[in-house]
């Protein structure tokens, strides 16, 4: 059947040897909500801080009993000596609908509680989220950035790229995905760029607010014409990330 045949073409977009296609290099630390996910020193994804404790990122961006490090107030990865702040995750919350699995793309959400709270300054600062429900107007105007491949199965890259992106109409990405896409809990965008691997659980922002999270593009092919990269849709979790943090002793 048709579910099948297009469950075996995504991507969740989290491998090490993983940007963002036909972007370009953001003026460092202008996005300074910007979190590297990493393990053993190897950027993995994306994620955004929204709280001084917690990161918000894709579900999918932990396998297993991985251990992730948060690297804060970072631009190029491998430029030690710009006061970026490497801080270890202390628990993690993978939304109880998520399902690891292809194509385990509902509820790909996670928040990262860290181990000690962040304080702001001119390169580290929270990014509000989505309050409203209801899907981003068609044809807006947004941005993705992340630290992931520039092309489908390129190097990892060490400064932060973003790429100016625009809003597909919610029922058009069901056309274009089938029965796997959520209208309720996914969005989708269309341009002459995109994200690619390991840009995973970096935000979607419309603004100043982000208003999705990265979570899957179809295989081999990073900006695909046919099928639009899509995000988690950060709206209809309000509740549950309200919990989490609020539970937090």
């Amino acid at each position: 059947c048709f579910f099948s045949e297009i469950t075996n073409y995504i991507s969740l977009s989290a491998q090490v040897n993983v940007g963002i296609v036909n972007g370009r290099v953001a003026k460092p630390h202008s996005r300074p909500y910007m979190v590297s996910l990493q393990m053993n020193k190897q950027h993995i994804c994306g994620g955004f801080l929204i709280h001084d404790q917690f990161v918000l990122t894709a579900a999918h961006c932990r396998e297993k009993n991985m251990i992730l490090t948060a690297v804060i107030g970072a631009h190029n990865l491998k430029n030690e000596k710009e006061g970026s702040v490497r801080i270890g995750v202390k628990s993690y919350h993978k939304h109880p609908g998520y399902r690891p699995g292809r194509p385990s793309t509902l509820n790909d959400i996670m928040l990262l509680r860290l181990q000690k709270k962040v304080k702001e300054n001119n390169k580290v600062k929270i990014i509000k989220i989505q309050r409203q429900k209801g899907d981003i107007k068609a044809d807006s105007v947004c941005s993705v950035a992340g630290w992931g491949s520039l092309r489908t199965n390129g190097s990892a890259n060490d400064r932060l790229m973003e790429m100016k992106v625009y809003i597909m109409d919610n029922k058009e990405c069901e056309i274009r995905w089938g029965e796997i896409y959520s209208v309720p809990k996914m969005m989708c965008t269309y341009g002459v760029g995109g994200f690619c691997d390991g840009d995973s659980g970096g935000p979607l922002v419309c603004g100043d607010t982000a208003v999705g999270i990265v979570s899957f593009h179809v295989l081999y092919r990073c900006n695909s014409p046919m099928y639009p990269n899509v995000y988690t849709k950060i709206s209809p979790y309000l509740d549950w990330i309200s919990k989490i943090i609020k539970n937090v002793k």
